[in-house]
């Protein structure tokens, strides 16, 4: 989201670099045409000038033969009335941004700014910060430098080490006066000169003042093999990001032994001299765990949704109040995380019984099995488990949530 502080001034035509055959990222097509977090990473590049309100059009340079894999990354902006046909570049960066310069010709905008298709990740206010600087001539956003960066010697030995505090990395967008731009571009042809890898550079070489202006860490350009190599991961922290509001809740639970052969325990029969008492099947794990859910999403309790003085719930199988629970986190938008309950009693025993108990939690909630903890422990004789007067549960739930925008409010 663009800051809501409001401009006055000319407005900018951006011109987004593509056309490279990106053989450094590996196999998989050219880098600018990959996906990133589920969309091509120059439709990403793209989206903060066609969002932005101080750009007015938006260009392309592409690779002479990429034309099919532009026309698939874009298809969801197709048509977009700030977006410009793409050109072909040429054999050098210089070339085709010097072709891209010559395709706005006729819009002639006041500022032109010069952004790298593999990176995505810039942001409005940086887009509002080179568009200010470039006002007064060329501007290149800058990154302080954080490693220690030294020379390298003839011998290929470490050399003089340099003092970072006086280097930058230099990144996109770059900001100049378009005429200007032009101008400095026709000059290094006209004079043999092609091999700068940089609008700044180039713009300085031709007499230009440049500037330096604050750039930001998060606007890394994408290039090596190892950046893309793992698209699910990617794609992963993606979803982990949208989900990022975990909750915990707790849940606790006690029925009282009765007659009976069996006790019921997370939805299953375990033999027993006695049964519990209560309700509905009296399964005290999954009644912790339905407290335990609701608790996490801060609806109520399990006595709330399915009080005992309805009739409807006598004798019902306790499956029902989880799953009714699971329902409330999906209808949240949200995940189970994990599922953690632990049985306090003298007997029966719950170690034979551990697997099939958390296999049956794991269905109702619809999680691997690998989510969901069972233990057991006693009161070694004290109090009512102690005495063999019935069984008690506590558990706990985390949930994935996603944000809201009231998230801090």
């Amino acid at each position: 989201m663009r800051p809501t502080t409001q401009h006055d001034g000319p407005k900018a035509a951006a011109l987004i670099c593509a056309a490279g055959s990106g053989l450094r990222a590996g196999a998989g097509g050219p880098k600018q045409y990959r996906e990133v977090a589920g969309e091509a990473m120059a439709a990403t590049a793209a989206r903060v000038f066609l969002d932005h309100p101080r750009v007015a059009a938006v260009r392309f340079v592409i690779g002479r033969d990429q034309r099919l894999d532009y026309d698939a990354a874009m298809a969801g902006l197709a048509g977009h009335p700030k977006l410009m046909p793409p050109v072909a570049g040429g054999a050098t960066r210089q070339a085709s941004v010097r072709a891209g310069l010559a395709a706005f010709a006729d819009q002639a905008p006041e500022i032109v700014l010069v952004h790298d298709a593999a990176r995505p990740f810039a942001s409005a206010a940086l887009v509002d910060r080179a568009i200010d600087a470039a006002r007064h001539g060329g501007a290149v956003p800058g990154v302080p430098a954080t490693d220690t960066i030294c020379l390298v010697g003839a011998d290929g030995a470490r050399g003089e080490t340099l003092d970072r505090g006086l280097l930058r990395a230099v990144q996109t967008p770059q900001g100049f006066p378009f005429a200007d731009l032009v101008a400095a571009h026709a000059r290094a042809e006209a004079e043999g000169r092609d091999d700068f890898t940089d609008d700044g550079a180039l713009f300085a070489w031709a007499g230009g003042r440049v500037a330096l202006f604050e750039g930001e860490t998060r606007n890394v350009k994408l290039t090596t093999s190892d950046q893309f190599h793992d698209e699910a991961l990617r794609r992963a922290g993606s979803a982990f990001l949208a989900l990022g509001d975990v909750r915990m809740g707790t849940g606790f639970d006690v029925h009282a032994f009765g007659p009976g052969e069996y006790v019921t325990l997370g939805g299953v029969r375990v033999p027993h001299g006695f049964g519990l008492t209560g309700h509905s099947d009296a399964d005290v794990v999954l009644h912790a765990l339905t407290d335990a859910i609701l608790g996490a999403l801060g609806d109520g309790d399990i006595g709330a949704h399915f009080p005992p003085s309805d009739a409807r719930w006598k004798g019902q199988d306790s499956a029902l109040f989880l799953q009714d629970a699971i329902a409330r986190v999906r209808g949240a938008g949200g995940v189970i995380a994990h599922l953690d309950v632990t049985v306090i009693g003298e007997a029966p025993k719950i170690g034979p019984h551990r697997e099939a108990m958390r296999t049956r939690i794991a269905a109702i909630a619809g999680v691997p099995v690998g989510r969901v903890g069972v233990k057991a422990t006693t009161t070694e004789r004290l109090g009512f488990a102690g005495r063999r007067e019935g069984l008690a549960a506590m558990a706990s739930a985390t949930l994935r949530l996603p944000f809201r925008e009231d998230f801090w409010t």
